[in-house]
């Protein structure tokens, strides 16, 4: 879909932000541009859209010379995301979600009413489509950029660090959206952003981009993180490269141990030993916090639940809509836990039962060396 045949890009101070970048995006994928700020990530990107015109080689999409596509049109035929929303501040909600099938001759009523149905379809409540922009917090902005770049069904998808600028639990939320939105629509997404966990969380590739806009490394995020090509991607994607690779590994196998649990309204009756914990969980059986002797103890003097027990650490949901938790999802919730154990809950939050960090670990010992038995057995056929 997207090609960079040797592409640099000189600024007229001298500056280069993109040097002989060889590249090839494919149809459908989910491609993330990362590295250091001057490192030429959002220079590349904009010269899908002609936003920034190469100083030499050529940008292709779809084997076309984007030099001989008129640039509003192509434009047009890309959705576009940026900090903030980048939306107008004088029109409604659905307006600016409409302003591109407009301009393409829609009438204002069909690209209105087409424009509630991809606001829905980003998880916005159709009664935010009169407001406008100033009246909407951070992530619910980014959500109607993100609707807005969608509404005339472009292939392209360009994101310009569309997330960087709203709170960690909102981005995380924003994450979990785009990740939904992509299994559905499957466009062609190029994403720019800083953060490597971010871009290992999204891409299908990421492209590592260094010093003066050179491609260090374009590979799928395991091979990324297991294998970095050059010092500079081993030290970008840091020295937990090895933790952020359990996010590509099964955790299905991991054993569940039952867990003790009690209701709230029985810990003060608890007899507990030193080194003992108990779970307490509400009457739907969801996890409320870890307890222990001088916590009971605590209940007994008047301490309510909330003063008497410790936080649980992460949950982490072994299956949830057909797909396995990992075991950096596993390893987290058991090493987060003051008792030692991670809690594993359903899809309702009720808890199903405990893991362990030392079991975690025995499965990613037994998947490498599965891993290396069928490397041993390819070996002979490749040679």
């Amino acid at each position: 879909m997207i090609r960079f045949s040797d592409v640099s890009k000189r600024f007229p101070n001298g500056t280069v932000a993109v040097r002989d970048l060889d590249l090839e995006i494919a149809a459908g994928s989910f491609t993330v541009f990362v590295g250091p700020s001057g490192g030429g990530k959002t220079t590349a990107m904009r010269m899908i859209n002609r936003m920034v015109t190469p100083t030499s080689g050529t940008v292709f999409v779809d084997d076309r010379d984007v030099r001989d596509v008129d640039a509003v049109r192509l434009r047009r035929g890309m959705g576009y995301v940026i900090q903030s929303g980048g939306l107008l501040p004088h029109r409604t909600v659905v307006d600016n979600v409409a302003t591109v099938p407009v301009l393409e001759g829609t009438s204002r009523r069909s690209a209105r009413r087409a424009a509630l149905d991809v606001l829905a379809r980003v998880g916005l409540d159709p009664v935010l489509a009169g407001r406008y922009p100033a009246q909407l917090s951070g992530g619910q902005q980014q959500r109607v950029g993100v609707a807005r770049a969608l509404a005339a069904d472009p292939p392209i998808l360009l994101m310009d660090e569309p997330f960087s600028a709203v709170d960690p639990v909102v981005r995380d939320e924003l994450q979990r959206e785009m990740r939904r939105l992509q299994s559905e629509l499957r466009k062609t997404i190029v994403f720019v952003t800083h953060d490597i966990d971010e871009a290992v969380t999204l891409g299908d590739r990421i492209a590592v981009f260094g010093p003066a806009g050179t491609l260090e490394q374009y590979d799928d995020p395991q091979t990324l993180l297991a294998s970095p090509a050059t010092d500079f991607v081993a030290d970008f994607v840091g020295r937990d490269r090895g933790y952020r690779g359990l996010s590509f590994r099964d955790a299905s196998a991991v054993p569940l141990h039952d867990v003790r649990t009690a209701p709230a309204s029985d810990i003060s009756s608890l007899e507990l030993d030193a080194g003992d914990w108990v779970l307490v969980v509400d009457d739907r059986r969801r996890p409320r916090g870890w307890i222990d002797a001088t916590g009971v103890a605590a209940t007994r003097a008047g301490a309510t639940v909330e003063e008497a027990t410790a936080a649980g650490g992460s949950l982490f949901t072994p299956s949830s809509h057909g797909r396995h938790a990992d075991l950096r999802q596993a390893l987290d919730a058991a090493i987060s836990s003051p008792s030692g154990v991670g809690v594993a809950v359903d899809e309702d939050g009720a808890v199903l039962g405990g893991v362990r960090a030392s079991e975690v670990v025995a499965q990613l010992a037994e998947q490498r060396r599965a891993e290396d038995r069928t490397r041993a057995l390819d070996a002979p056929r490749k040679g």
